[in-house]
């Protein structure tokens, strides 16, 4: 009986390991049994009915806004293709073919865009919005330079650009430029027309009276090139020669050549000095002037007494005729 109660109890006897693990098992247990329970009270499987009504009203009002915009469309349409829908489009009939093309209600006739008055405008078949848009352009100093720039106008369309184009006679100005074709029974169709560009002649500059901002004109000068060709100019009393300004500090001989047909002189700008008064500080100024050539001109000078001509320069053995040809714009007796 006592070793059966030995069997029983080394049976139910376990070591501190296989107690650990039994514990780690039921916890798994318990909490695999917490989860299964929970998950249907916190996540329902029930589908959520969908309210029908919302969904009708969303449809509406896609659709009212759909139609809306087809509205517009529409009517914008109708309004640029259908011009006499408004009091103010009379001169307009409804398209003559498929072609969309309009027969303009107008009278043409030669006239200056900046004199003729609203009634003129109205004569041609021009619009009372158009009419008032030139109008309101004028008074406010605006100026037609060239037949064109009617294309500029704003509600004036091409073909009624393009109608007008070869009537127009601007003061002070010759319209050669255009050859209109003649109507052939037709009048609403644009005239065919002939446009030669007329050559483009650069505009020149004086360079020895241009100031910064004509400078900055020129292609490839900044503020800082122009800066310094002024005062190299300032330096040496004026340009004599186009060649000069080549010799700017910093001037890329590329553009220079490209600028160099744009460039004239005055060449009665330049300031001479004397050489029989001036001393040799006063004439080392000069960019072609170095101290040892400005002390041999003025020891010339105190040696042989005053210059009589200017080619006397040429004893003094440091100027040669290079140096000679770049000073004698620049010298007086």
């Amino acid at each position: 009986m006592k070793r059966r109660q030995n069997l029983i109890a080394d049976y139910f006897t376990f070591s501190k390991s296989q107690r650990n693990g039994i514990f780690v098992a039921i916890t798994c247990m318990l909490i695999c049994a917490v989860v299964k329970f929970s998950h249907g009270f916190f996540f329902s499987s029930k589908t959520v009915p969908v309210d029908s009504t919302f969904l009708k009203q969303v449809a509406a009002l896609k659709l009212a806004d759909t139609n809306g915009y087809t509205n517009n469309y529409t009517k914008n349409y109708k309004r640029y293709n259908n011009y006499n829908n408004n009091d103010d489009d009379a001169n307009y009939n409804e398209p003559a073919n498929k072609s969309g093309r309009f027969t303009i209600k107008g009278e043409l006739f030669a006239f200056d865009p900046n004199t003729i008055d609203a009634a003129g405008w109205k004569r041609l078949g021009v619009r009372d919005k158009t009419i008032a848009t030139i109008q309101n352009y004028l008074s406010k100093g605006g100026k037609f330079r060239k037949a064109e720039d009617i294309k500029r106008i704003y509600g004036l369309f091409p073909n009624e650009a393009e109608r007008l184009l070869p009537y127009v006679k601007i003061m002070g100005t010759e319209n050669t430029a255009y050859t209109p074709k003649t109507y052939e029974n037709t009048p609403g169709d644009a005239a065919t027309t002939t446009y030669t560009r007329p050559a483009y002649t650069p505009k020149t500059i004086d360079i020895n009276t241009a100031d910064t901002s004509a400078l900055i004109a020129l292609p490839g000068i900044g503020s800082k090139l122009a800066s310094r060709i002024i005062t190299f100019r300032e330096k040496l009393g004026g340009f004599s020669s186009v060649n000069q300004l080549g010799e700017t500090y910093g001037l890329p001989d590329s553009t220079f050549q490209k600028i160099r047909p744009r460039l004239v002189v005055n060449g009665n700008a330049v300031k001479q000095f004397n050489i029989n008064t001036a001393d040799a500080n006063a004439m080392k100024m000069h960019p072609y002037i170095k101290w040892n050539i400005a002390n041999a001109i003025v020891q010339y000078r105190t040696q042989h007494g005053n210059y009589s001509s200017l080619e006397e320069l040429k004893k003094i053995e440091i100027i040669d005729e290079q140096t000679f040809s770049k000073l004698l714009p620049y010298l007086s007796l």
